[in-house]
């Protein structure tokens, strides 16, 4: 049984299924409503129900409150049509966002490598046409026996359509990360959906651009600077990399090798916990103290992509707005899953989008 769900303030009606939720059904459509953590968590979905019967699924009170309830909100993430609806969402469209439908893919693992002794690259050939994409989204991975699938950036360029990279750090005790990295092997057959995600370059601003990345968050700049670099782009970029070794560095050669070719690109890489009789000779340090040595503390006339583990993206916020770059000019990436509980409920003082 399916019903029909019509989106305001757009005036778009589209088909939902009676056991998919309103985010799902949007964005197979095409249609992009603001979402985040896909977990009932974190209220970024948050609709308001302006006629029809829903059924509210997993939403966590914390991010549902009973009065939210009783006014006839609900998360698009999670909520169910049990009727024809029509929802009023904060549809906020933005000129450089491309709007490509979700979809479902199967694929075979062409290769694994190891990147880094905790972060593996796999490498999958999609069936058919494989998926369209903007540099700087994600796809979400289905784990044999798990019922929730995992999220991971895509960390290639949009026009390798058939052939797709994701780097996955392996949690300690995390059931989808350690299959991933101990159970999948070349050949094996693996399913996933995308795009999704509004990660993206605002290509229209000609201002110079900060990428600033933390570990497996590497991923989404990847993605983002070889796709500038290849399309021409001349303004100015700047890749600032942290990890906590050298070992851990990885695609190094890689952005060394672009950074040579490229003049308008600079690569900054920051090791904070490298052994001190190593022989590394770049910034020791947190990736946002690099930054700031690198821009002298000032970051005005620039657009900044922050991608990471929550901790690096708090502390990189604070230091661009320390230099006088502020929200509006600045945009992150990061996940969030039920493991991370109440705490991924917390909203940063500094960046009221996060």
């Amino acid at each position: 049984m399916s019903y029909q769900l019509t989106i305001e303030p757009i005036g778009q009606t589209i088909e939902i299924g009676d056991d998919q939720t309103i985010l799902d059904a949007c964005m197979r459509a095409g249609v992009w409503l603001p979402h985040a953590c896909c977990h009932g968590l974190c209220a970024t979905c948050k609709v308001q129900v302006l006629d029809g019967e829903i059924e509210h699924g997993h939403a966590s009170p914390f991010a549902l409150m009973d009065f939210e309830r009783d006014e006839r909100k609900c998360l698009a993430c999670c909520a169910t049509a049990q009727s024809d609806i029509t929802i009023e969402a904060d549809v906020d469209e933005d000129v450089d966002a491309r709007h490509f439908p979700v979809r479902d893919h199967t694929g075979r693992v062409k290769e694994t490598i190891d990147l880094t002794p905790t972060i593996k690259g796999i490498f999958i050939e999609l069936e058919g046409d494989g998926i369209e994409f903007q540099a700087g989204q994600y796809v979400n991975v289905h784990i044999p026996g798990e019922n929730m699938p995992r999220a991971f950036s895509l960390a290639d360029k949009p026009a390798s359509r058939t052939l797709i990279e994701l780097n996955v750090r392996r949690v300690p005790g995390g059931k989808g990360t350690g299959y991933l990295h101990e159970g999948l092997k070349s050949g094996d057959e693996i399913r996933l959906s995308g795009p999704f995600g509004r990660f993206f370059v605002r290509k229209s601003d000609s201002r110079p651009v900060i990428l600033i990345a933390g570990g497996s968050g590497l991923s989404s700049p990847k993605s983002m600077l070889i796709d500038m670099l290849e399309e021409g782009e001349e303004r100015a970029i700047t890749l600032v990399y942290g990890a906590r070794s050298r070992a851990e560095l990885y695609y190094h050669e890689l952005f060394l090798d672009l950074a040579s070719r490229h003049a308008h690109f600079t690569y900054v890489p920051a090791l904070s916990d490298e052994a001190a009789e190593s022989p590394w000779s770049g910034f020791r340090g947190y990736v946002h103290d690099a930054a700031k040595a690198h821009f002298n503390g000032d970051f005005r006339g620039h657009k900044a992509y922050l991608c990471g583990p929550p901790v690096m993206i708090e502390a990189a916020i604070r230091t661009l707005m320390q230099g006088q770059l502020f929200e509006r000019d600045i945009y992150t990436e990061k996940f969030l899953t039920s493991a991370d509980g109440a705490e991924a409920l917390a909203k940063s003082p500094l960046f009221r989008s996060i």
